[in-house]
């Protein structure tokens, strides 16, 4: 499992302008069962990514594809941690 933490690299004009794209790339990857939770940081520099898996390369490359990433709008620090304790039902995301 990963959690993708991102930053943005550029004015929130420009984030906001590539939102819809973002969405559209965020929506495709929770229907593949890939992404699990996705949010805003607060206050809004950027935001996080939790991703099920153990395929850091193929981690790696769905984050390449994100809009904001193609645009140089963020920077990606991809995280991978092992949940060792969780709420029952967490197991089917791993």
């Amino acid at each position: 499992m990963f959690i993708a933490i991102l930053t943005y690299l550029r004015p929130l004009e420009e984030i906001d302008a590539l939102l819809p794209e973002h969405v559209r790339f965020l929506e495709q990857h929770y229907a593949s069962g890939l992404f699990v939770a996705s949010g805003r940081q607060v206050p809004r520099t950027g935001g996080v990514i939790i991703i099920s898996g153990h395929d850091r390369v193929q981690a790696q490359a769905v984050l390449e594809q994100d809009p904001f990433a193609r645009a140089g709008a963020t920077a990606y620090e991809l995280i991978e941690f092992t949940p060792a304790k969780m709420r029952p039902g967490f197991e089917a995301f791993l």
